[in-house]
């Protein structure tokens, strides 16, 4: 049998100086470390700056590299576990290690694909909760949650006017709502200027967007479009079909 067209493709050179930068990571480098500067890396290593931008950005995807502002590129740590099933019991944050924080609440219109899935929202003004999650002190996600009205009927704007107070007290009536069930999708993006710099982050970094839809009796109780690092989380699916992220917890071993 001849060859096929893609069995005749060469590897590109990136590729394959990102397995070789990634054999100088396991031997050469330290966790935390902070890599050599383009210029010398590309001299070190025999190509050009722009096939070395390719490795490392390749780098970064699978995790193995963090680009930090004012830093420069760093060799990654292992992994943390960060689960992305939300239970009602986090609704209104707390004192974990692995809760999310409420931040902020505003009201204002949904973005037109997230008011297409709130019933009955479409132009109407909703509630704008924005939590981060935090896990083993480090920032891991950044949330928005658009909540309906009618989904927090008793809300007062007397008890708390603004801030996390604010917030808090959204997530607590959406507690009192009860829910019925959350479907969720997951998809690859780039992080924003207000998410890069809350989850220290550089914009346009990979990130993992989950837009969760939950449900109650009365219809979609509420729309969450979670940002989380692609740079530290890999998606795996529980027994129970929850789904999860985790992170690779013990160091890796070269190939």
């Amino acid at each position: 049998m001849g060859t096929t067209q893609l069995e005749s493709v060469q590897e590109p050179k990136y590729w394959h100086l990102k397995t070789v930068l990634s054999e100088a990571l396991d031997s050469d480098f330290a966790v935390g470390e902070i890599l050599p500067n383009e210029r010398d890396l590309a001299a070190r290593f025999g190509v050009a700056r722009a096939t070395l931008r390719q490795a490392l950005e390749q780098l970064e995807l699978e995790g193995r590299l963090q680009r930090r502002r004012g830093v420069g590129t760093t060799v990654a740590p292992p992994r943390v576990g960060v689960a992305v099933a939300a239970a009602q019991h986090d609704w209104a944050g707390g004192d974990s290690d692995e809760a999310w924080q409420p931040v902020e609440c505003t009201t204002g219109k949904a973005p037109v694909a997230v008011a297409a899935m709130l019933d009955g929202a479409a132009g109407e003004d909703v509630h704008v909760v924005r939590r981060i999650r935090v896990t083993r002190g480090q920032s891991v996600a950044a949330e928005l949650l658009y909540v309906p009205r009618s989904s927090v009927p008793e809300l007062s704007a007397i008890d708390a006017p603004s801030g996390p107070a604010r917030a808090r007290s959204v997530l607590r009536e959406l507690h009192r709502l009860g829910l019925d069930g959350q479907d969720r999708s997951v998809e690859l993006g780039s992080a924003r200027a207000d998410d890069a710099k809350e989850l220290d982050r550089l914009p346009g970094a990979p990130v993992l967007v989950v837009t969760t839809r939950y449900f109650a009796v009365s219809g979609t109780a509420a729309v969450s479009v979670a940002i989380y690092r692609a740079d530290t989380c890999r998606l795996t699916f529980g027994d129970s079909g929850a789904l999860e992220i985790s992170h690779e917890e013990q160091e890796r071993q070269a190939s």
